[in-house]
């Protein structure tokens, strides 16, 4: 979507969901000024059976001069462009009102009928990263509005449980970029409770419930703002026996989900995205996370289970079907492989010091996450075929790649991706983004791997005393290099079919002679 594109449409009405939360009215307000500067007549409503209650969003909205207005669930037709806003249309958090045209900015799974005037993205945290993305786009000076900056600062921070669950590079993007004023935000983060919600979080952490064979707990919260259960959960997590928690509530329009663990055998980021599955969204840290499951695509999916059951159910089962394999210790039955080589396509690298000096700390931002090294003479970044980022040194990459002529092209190099990989100057906050000095390469070595679809979840460890492992799904590949003992990974299908082929005259089952 192109927010320009829609400065045709007069009047333009932004409508928040029922029941405002910070993020709907944080992201409102961002489009809201947009189109005020250009001049459009613009209103910021909501609607639903209930006025604004919540302390927080009615300081919100007075301290931050938020022109948004009540209407009536009975007020009739909208003329002109409806713009739903952190919701969608039709789909019962929000007051459906008939329009002229109707265009969805949200974050959330998609639910409805797709159109060239929706932009859905639910891999980010809040509407208001989007918001922020789509202004952005369109060179508009979003620090210029300290008000605007703030409240999508707050909108990010409550929906991401006070920025423990972000996972995707652009939240982290705004949140590093906004200006924001934190003596106003300080008194919005300290106001977001009441004591009837601490009476909500006593009452849930009394009835949770328990499983002594993988040391999980469960509680479901009564209704409440999602940011308690994160509070929840990090009480809950304190339990001595108590290795990984999941607290949740049911909202109007789904379940909202809090994950926490404190052991290397679980992520709370995937233990969050294992139980949304394909009816939700879910991501985060290892430590903390989140995630929301849409409440048509769960009784659609499951119409006679109890949600108690079915995140009991759930969590039970990421344990119980999930392989742990200890590289040290693990003996591949390679009878049941088989053989591959290397494609030739092309990565990209950059030498570092061709970016910032040596001596430089820098943060590399891309889809795979943070990383932070200092610049070194010979540090050479990578760019994978997701447009992942890693790091090598000059003599590994001379003796596993081969350099080639020409640009760089993230488009032609890379299967997907939809984040260009940034790398940041620590000490200037300067940021540059990195392809822009990439130049291309392939491997120069033709290695023969092992493979096997798995079937089953996978964890790879590297070693004992590693607290990173590898996730493989069913649907992925094991893969083993041949040529390097303990040289295990995981390969997802799009990744296997983009990187290797099968090794012609010896793609047999090993164990008979291969």
């Amino acid at each position: 979507m192109i927010l320009s594109a829609l400065c045709s449409y007069d009047p333009i009405t932004i409508q928040c969901h029922d029941n405002p939360d910070p993020d709907t009215v944080a992201a409102g307000f961002a489009l809201y000024n947009y189109f005020l500067s250009k001049g459009n007549r613009v209103r910021l409503i909501y609607s639903g059976h209930n006025n604004i209650s919540k302390s927080n969003i009615r300081y919100m909205v007075n301290w931050l001069d938020i022109p948004l207005q009540y209407r009536a669930m009975n007020a009739g037709h909208i003329e002109g462009l409806l713009i739903m806003v952190d919701c969608q249309y039709g789909t019962g958090n929000a007051q459906k009102f008939t329009a002229d045209h109707i265009a969805v900015v949200d974050h959330h799974q998609l639910n409805m009928k797709e159109s060239e005037l929706t932009e859905i993205q639910p891999d980010l945290a809040s509407a208001s990263t989007l918001c922020w993305k789509l202004l952005m786009d369109e060179g508009f000076e979003v620090n210029s509005n300290l008000k605007m900056a703030t409240a999508l600062y707050y909108g990010l921070y409550m929906d991401s449980n006070s920025m423990a669950e972000l996972y995707n590079p652009l939240d982290l993007d705004m949140r590093d970029y906004l200006k924001f004023d934190k003596a106003l935000f300080s008194r919005l983060r300290n106001c977001n409770l009441s004591r009837k919600e601490l009476e909500v979080a006593g009452v849930a952490l009394i009835r949770n419930i328990y499983n002594e064979k993988h040391r999980f707990a469960v509680v479901r919260a009564g209704f409440c703002d999602p940011n308690l259960l994160g509070l929840i959960a990090d009480f809950l997590l304190q339990v001595d026996d108590v290795d990984t928690c999941v607290v949740y509530n049911e909202q109007p329009d789904g379940f909202k989900v809090s994950v926490r663990s404190c052991v290397r055998e679980v992520k709370a980021d995937e233990l969050a995205e294992y139980i949304c599955g394909e009816i939700g969204t879910g991501g985060g840290h290892h430590e903390k996370a989140g995630g929301f499951i849409a409440k048509s695509l769960y009784e659609k999916n499951y119409p006679s289970i109890h949600s108690e059951s079915y995140f009991g159910d759930r969590i039970n089962s990421y344990f119980e079907d999930t392989e742990i394999i200890r590289v040290g210790e693990y003996e591949a039955d390679l009878r049941g492989m088989k053989l591959y080589k290397r494609k030739d396509y092309t990565v990209g690298y950059v030498r570092a010091k061709e970016i910032f000096p040596i001596n430089t700390p820098i943060l590399i931002r891309s889809l795979e996450g943070d990383v932070e090294v200092d610049i070194t003479d010979d540090l050479i970044l990578m760019i994978g075929v997701r447009g992942e980022v890693y790091h090598k040194t000059e003599s590994n990459f001379a003796k596993e790649y081969i350099e080639l002529d020409g640009n760089y092209s993230l488009e032609d190099s890379c299967i997907k991706t939809t984040y260009i990989p940034k790398v940041t100057n620590k000490d200037t906050g300067e940021s540059v983004v990195l392809t822009e000095y990439a130049h291309r390469c392939t491997s120069s070595k033709q290695v023969r791997m092992y493979v096997k679809p798995l079937d089953r979840y996978v964890k790879v460890f590297s070693d004992d005393f590693s607290d990173a492992y590898i996730l493989g799904k069913p649907g992925d590949y094991l893969v083993i290099r041949a040529d390097v003992d303990n040289k295990i990974r995981i390969m997802d299908a799009e990744v296997f079919e983009h990187t290797l082929m099968p090794l012609q005259g010896r793609n047999m089952r090993l164990g008979s002679g291969s």
